[in-house]
């Protein structure tokens, strides 16, 4: 088998050419970062997610190899498609094991999970759960719609009781998840909610959980205008909604407080419900590896091999 050499570029001067540093690179530009042309359908508020997830990147400077895209199956789930950079479009329910993973291993990348009110809490609704307790830094937005799109109107955890659907056609009867609370009980660090509605303030919330050191939530209304139009129309001023932020005096690391503004009654509040500091699973881990490696440190890797040979005798 032949073997391909590859050699540093040099300059005339025959010296290799040395990386350009961050600070010397131009920020990516939205054409850049775009790949493939997005296929929802026109009016999805999956388009205004994306359209502020690229503004992130610019913004931020993140370049091509620190930036990964995650996400399960879905409408929203075809995220990956459209970022050009590092990213898996994984399967139905297990985007964030997947994420987890990458985060583990590669602290050096910033982890984006994107995924629908289905895919993160039905068949993903338990990974959703532990993923959260373990604090694996990275952020999720669910682009939360009330039903399943992509299949043609059927069902979701959220839909709201009443909801006439392909597999409800006499109308929802089970009792609706709430993110928010889930989120909350569950463990995670950093909850938020948002609206595609909001653009500005969607660019926020995903500013501000991408600075969190943890597990990062959000939860962003985004209406199907195919299978549930009007969905949000009482969170949308222009519909004649309101979009009524968190108060001030809220206290973002009191969880009774966080839990009892995720229970009021529709459209609610929208900024960062709870965000406390809380270990990661990455920072417990490192730990573990550097305490593992000082107590082989200046061993051979036989010699290491050996030794649990013998303890296995």
């Amino acid at each position: 088998m032949n073997t391909i050499h590859f050699q540093m570029p040099t300059r005339l001067s025959g010296s290799p050419i040395a990386p350009l540093a961050d600070a010397d690179r131009k920020p990516l530009t939205k054409k850049e970062i775009a790949a493939d042309h997005p296929t929802w359908c026109p009016g999805c508020g999956d388009f205004s997610v994306l359209a502020l997830y690229f503004k992130l990147i610019e913004r931020r400077k993140i370049f091509h190899e620190k930036v990964t895209t995650i996400a399960g199956i879905g409408c929203s789930s075809r995220f990956p498609y459209f970022v050009q950079a590092h990213g898996a479009h994984f399967i139905h329910g297990r985007a964030l094991p997947f994420a987890s993973g990458v985060s583990l291993s590669r602290p050096d990348l910033h982890v984006f999970a994107f995924s629908g009110d289905g895919d993160a809490f039905s068949i993903g609704g338990n990974h959703f759960n532990h993923t959260a307790r373990k604090n694996i830094k990275m952020t999720l937005v669910v682009m939360d719609n009330w039903v399943y799109g992509l299949t043609k109107k059927q069902t979701s955890p959220t839909s709201p009781l009443g909801f006439k659907s392909k597999t409800d056609t006499w109308g929802a009867v089970d009792q609706p998840i709430n993110p928010m609370k889930q989120a909350i009980s569950a463990g995670a660090t950093f909850v938020a909610r948002t609206t595609h509605t909001n653009p500005n303030h969607v660019l926020q919330m995903m500013e501000a959980a991408m600075d969190h050191d943890g597990f990062s939530f959000i939860e962003c209304l985004s209406e199907c205008v195919e299978f549930y139009e009007g969905a949000f129309d009482a969170s949308n001023p222009r519909k004649g909604g309101k979009f009524d932020l968190i108060p001030p005096t809220h206290d973002v690391t009191d969880e009774m407080a966080a839990y009892k503004l995720a229970d009021e009654a529709f459209p609610g509040k929208f900024g960062i419900f709870y965000q406390v500091k809380r270990p990661t699973k990455n920072a417990r881990e490192a730990q573990i590896q550097q305490a593992a490696q000082e107590k082989v440190q200046g061993q051979a890797p036989w010699q290491i091999l050996q030794k649990s040979f013998e303890r296995m005798r």
